[in-house]
């Protein structure tokens, strides 16, 4: 029986794993893989950097000393290589400057070794959470890029302005347009970014980094 309470086997997040320490490597292993996590483990920077599997991870961690690159510089080159998992770093007692370091640098967590597993089990899960957030807030991102890209030129420009707080009037004398003309391109705006209100339009063009958006606007 686990330990620790399992995570659903359905698409269980992968965890890579990188330690020049065999012993660390297995224990690290059968650790996460009893709370339902998939595990990948290698010896080197430069062997995972290899993996093929490596942007499908959720979590990396890695032991700050490695071989040939350190744990900072393969972080660096993970961050290069667009890989935005979290990662964690394992550290020994005289490597706390390197661990300000590596936060400062994107790391979400650092243990130090010796850690207990119950602090490792709760750090790769934080991360796993983490991770699980920012995939989903990028695939509606990229849903809502769709939609923008689908709108003529013109229903962008005026849901651009619309969500930046100008009136119809507004946008029709700063367009050269008709009233009307603007009702008629903010409607389809609306429709082809599949929303029903201004303030859920607001909200589009602020993921998508539209100006300013949604100032002094309704809601």
């Amino acid at each position: 029986m686990a330990p620790y309470p399992r995570i659903p086997h359905q698409e269980s997040p992968l965890v890579v794993i990188t330690d020049d320490e065999r012993a660390m490597r297995d224990a690290l292993r059968d650790l996460l893989e009893s709370v339902g996590l998939r595990v990948e483990l290698f010896g080197s920077a430069a062997e995972m950097l290899e993996a093929p599997q490596l942007k499908a991870a959720s979590c990396v961690v890695l032991d700050i000393r490695l071989p040939g690159m350190s744990g900072l510089e393969l972080q660096q080159q993970l961050a290069r290589a667009g890989v935005d998992a979290p990662v964690i770093f394992m550290t020994g007692h005289g490597d706390i400057s390197m661990s300000v370091k590596a936060m400062k640098a994107g790391a979400v967590d650092f243990l130090t070794k010796p850690f207990r597993d119950q602090d490792m089990v709760d750090a790769v899960l934080s991360a796993v959470d983490r991770d699980r957030d920012r995939r989903q807030t990028a695939e509606r991102t990229a849903g809502l890029q769709a939609r923008f890209a689908q709108m003529t030129a013109r229903e962008r420009e005026v849901m651009t302005l619309v969500t930046q707080g100008l009136m119809n009037k507004q946008i029709a004398g700063r367009l050269g347009l008709s009233e009307v003309t603007i009702k008629i391109h903010r409607r389809q705006a609306m429709n082809k970014m599949g929303v029903q209100t201004l303030a859920d339009l607001v909200r589009c063009a602020a993921a998508l980094g539209l100006h300013a958006a949604g100032t002094n606007l309704p809601t």
